[in-house]
């Protein structure tokens, strides 16, 4: 087998989520690194309902939690000879737990990123407040269509394009609104996301120029494995490459379903979903059929997941 690693993003928090990573040695070292990073205690965080619905907070938990299940997983020999690993994504927010992941940052490094770029973006979200959603049955290409008859001057675009059937539109509340509305018309199912702003759309502008601020001052190095990139959907093994595309994730779209089959095509036949939930693990079995995939949630889980079994 050889294995890609993919890492959830934004919408895939729940309470509780870091209590698994606190009982292998390799994840508890993660967390307690994110907790003095952070100034806060992660774990019990994840138990305060009203931090995890602040941006500031649920994006750097989850990517604690994200490179918390990779630790675990190179703990149990992903990257050896015997479980080789192709490459790995990250699912908006999961992006920077796959530049930790491939050594392009280090932890504090990325935690230090992803706070300015949490909070650039609650600060876009108060001032240019937005939403999104998932259509559940459809494509980019109909999807698309869909938002141009409703758009009505407000910005409404396709933010993610997950799957050949789902994909997540962005945009003014009012224009979802009326989108999901059309799609419920059309038989098509619609589910708002548990997110606090209209994600990679242009109404996150204002969250571009805080994020290059940090992004100048901080060093990253080239990847020790190739990255799906989420603005292209293509692998990047380039740190300036990766530095540009960085700095344009928060108003382009997240190009998963392109990047899945980029890193199936590079060589990997099972894709382990590192972090909470198991979104991704759906998605990849949607994308690549053939593809083994597995949600990596616990310590153990990360232990079978290797092993193959």
């Amino acid at each position: 087998m050889s294995f890609a690693v993919v890492f959830p993003g934004q919408g895939s928090q729940f309470a509780g989520m870091a209590d698994a990573w606190i009982t292998h040695p390799a994840s508890k070292a993660v967390i307690d690194e994110a907790s003095a990073a952070m100034r806060r205690d992660v774990v019990a965080g994840c138990h305060d309902e009203a931090a995890l619905a602040t941006t500031e907070f649920v994006q750097p938990a989850l990517l604690a939690c994200d490179v918390a299940a990779f630790r675990v997983l190179v703990a149990w020999g992903l990257g050896g000879a015997g479980a080789p690993l192709e490459g790995v994504a990250g699912h908006s927010l999961g992006e920077f737990a796959a530049l930790v992941a491939a050594g392009v940052l280090d932890l504090t490094t990325a935690l230090e990123l992803v706070v300015a770029r949490g909070a650039a973006m609650q600060l876009a979200s108060a001032a240019r407040p937005g939403t999104m959603s998932a259509l559940l049955g459809v494509g980019t290409r109909d999807a698309e269509a869909l938002c141009d008859e409703v758009r009505a001057g407000e910005q409404l675009v396709v933010a993610n394009q997950n799957s050949p059937v789902q994909v997540v539109i962005s945009g003014n509340v009012a224009a979802v609104e009326r989108a999901e509305a059309l799609a419920k018309e059309r038989k098509i199912r619609a589910v708002r996301l548990n997110v606090a702003g209209a994600f990679h759309s242009e109404l996150m502008r204002p969250a571009v120029g805080p994020i290059l601020e940090v992004l100048a001052r901080i060093e990253l190095r080239a990847p020790t494995v190739p990255i799906a990139e989420n603005v292209t959907g293509s692998l990047v093994t380039d740190a300036d490459e990766i530095r540009q595309l960085v700095a344009m994730h928060v108003v382009t779209p997240v190009r998963w379903e392109t990047g899945v089959r980029a890193l199936a095509a590079a060589g990997a036949t099972t894709f382990l979903e590192a972090g909470p939930g198991d979104v991704l693990t759906k998605l990849a079995k949607r994308v690549v059929p053939d593809a083994r995939a597995v949600a990596v949630g616990s310590p153990e889980a990360a232990a079978s997941a290797v092993a193959g079994s």
